[in-house]
């Protein structure tokens, strides 16, 4: 028995395509056993036109109920139940913050800018953009993540003016987490191109559609 799996059901027999497209309704089953001991650790998530109904009861082998659940953690990114594969950056935020708070407490305010900000593109920013390359961001999602740097900002220069801040941001070349999460898309997407993997080929087909 594999101690830790994802099974995804579809009602359609274009599966691939569906994935990748996110336009039909899957079934996302995070159930790392079929024992009772790791019940706890399994849930049920659905993603589609028909997310907010209410679903059958699924159980493991041992006769448990598996719970569905609106949000679900898996590999370290947060996906959430809504209409089509959408990925929580709340989670994210609260660990760029985390991080952040965490350098302040240990340096205070006796190193440079230039250190702090140093710490920040090493630890902070990472924390902030893990996994994203591969999830599907909106504007409004891009525009929430570079937010997280102009607060930071505003109070490492302890101002609220945004001009100062934005001034701030180009004299130190502290670049949009946008901006960096694209570039890390753009390499993601660029092994796709390269595999020879069926599922691989038929996503990079899919963003070059988009890119077009």
């Amino acid at each position: 028995m594999q101690h830790k799996s994802t099974t995804i059901v579809s009602d359609s027999a274009a599966f691939p395509v569906n994935i990748v497209r996110n336009t039909c309704a899957l079934i996302y089953l995070k159930i790392y056993a079929v024992v009772h001991k790791n019940v706890k650790k399994s849930c049920c998530l659905r993603i589609g036109p028909r997310n907010h109904v209410n679903c059958a009861e699924v159980l493991t082998l041992s006769g448990q109920s598996v719970p569905w659940v609106s949000v679900m953690r898996y590999l370290g990114i947060f996906i959430v139940r809504s209409l089509k594969f959408k990925c929580s950056l709340d989670a994210a935020k609260r660990s760029f913050y985390r991080t952040a708070n965490s350098i302040f407490g240990t340096i205070g305010r006796s190193a440079s800018e230039e250190t702090t900000l140093q710490l920040i593109k090493s630890k902070c920013i990472p924390a902030l953009l893990y996994g994203l390359e591969a999830c599907p961001t909106n504007k409004s999602d891009l525009r929430s993540l570079d937010f997280v740097r102009d607060r930071f900002f505003m109070k490492l220069f302890r101002t609220s003016n945004v001009a100062i801040v934005r001034q701030c941001q180009e004299l130190f070349g502290f670049q949009l987490p946008s901006v960096t999460l694209w570039k890390r898309v753009y390499k993601f997407v660029g092994k796709y191109y390269a595999s020879d993997n069926l599922l691989c080929k038929i996503c990079s087909k899919f963003y070059k559609l988009c890119a077009h």
